[in-house]
């Protein structure tokens, strides 16, 4: 076999080349493939004996509200599920892209090629979408096993679960993008705002239950709409059909909304 011409490479570059820095991208998440395998595996294991098992006898046990008909195993699975790819979206929408612009730079080497920024921003994002999808369908698994999806649809929940990592994740990246020194904004964000909106998203009790003081967080949280949209797949949560569809479109306008805005920040910070 013999190389291409370099003007052949650099046009399949020009036209793939997110695809090959996705690649690369990936080939780095190999190096801790366990950790992503173990991530998507123990956490729904650990959480739903804690929650859906022990939790849940004692919810049930003092009679609390019910939830819609279900267990309370049941109603707070799509919730984990979601909140778990919005938590590795906020993991791997921060720190990795700070390393590419600040710390290692590594997105800079590519860009000494025929790889454009937004090429390199697409890369990036084709393989973390790649991640929530395996994580989102071993978690799914896991919950299928607890016999936590009754419906027929229930492994919609893993495209629901990997639109809600995004819809957070996207927005943060252009964020990301756009801080030149680390003064613990990552932390500031997991502390201030990931927490909020894990505990007051509907995630362990319907919203209307929660005091109207805390009660707004869910209605802008990508996890009170994702996990709405996630129970109605799993096992046929009752709701008004433009409701769903509210659910629908906020999670792809944030995420669309972070897109363009990212795509915008890494090529102010690349140049052309």
């Amino acid at each position: 076999m013999h190389a291409h011409a370099p003007a052949v490479s650099a046009a399949r570059a020009r036209r793939w080349g997110a695809f090959y820095y996705a690649e690369q991208v990936l080939r780095v998440m190999k190096g801790y493939g366990w950790t992503i395998i173990m991530y998507g595996v123990g956490q729904p294991v650990a959480y739903l004996f804690a929650m859906g098992v022990g939790l849940a006898t004692l919810v049930e046990a003092n009679g609390a509200p019910g939830f819609g008909g279900v267990s309370y195993l049941v109603f707070i699975a799509p919730a984990l599920l979601v909140s778990a790819a919005v938590m590795t979206g906020a993991s791997e929408f921060t720190f990795p892209v700070m390393d590419g612009f600040k710390w290692r730079r590594v997105y800079y080497g590519p860009h000494a090629s025929p790889l454009t920024p937004q090429q390199i921003a697409a890369g990036q994002i084709i393989a973390v979408t790649v991640r929530f999808v395996l994580q989102s369908a071993l978690f799914f698994a896991v919950i299928a096993l607890f016999g936590a999806s009754p419906g027929g649809w229930g492994a919609v929940s893993i495209v629901v679960a990997t639109l809600a990592g995004l819809s957070f994740g996207l927005p943060l990246m252009a964020y990301a993008a756009s801080i030149t020194d680390d003064k613990g904004q990552f932390a500031m964000v997991m502390r201030f705002v990931v927490t909020p909106l894990f505990l007051f998203s509907g995630t362990f009790f319907p919203l209307d239950t929660l005091p109207p003081a805390v009660r707004w967080i869910g209605w802008i949280s990508p996890i009170w709409h994702g996990t709405q949209l996630g129970r109605v797949f799993t096992y046929g949560y009752q709701e008004p059909p433009l409701l769903t569809a509210a659910h629908l479109v906020f999670l792809l306008a944030l995420s669309a909304a972070g897109w363009t805005l990212t795509r915008r920040q890494f090529a102010r910070r690349m140049g052309p």
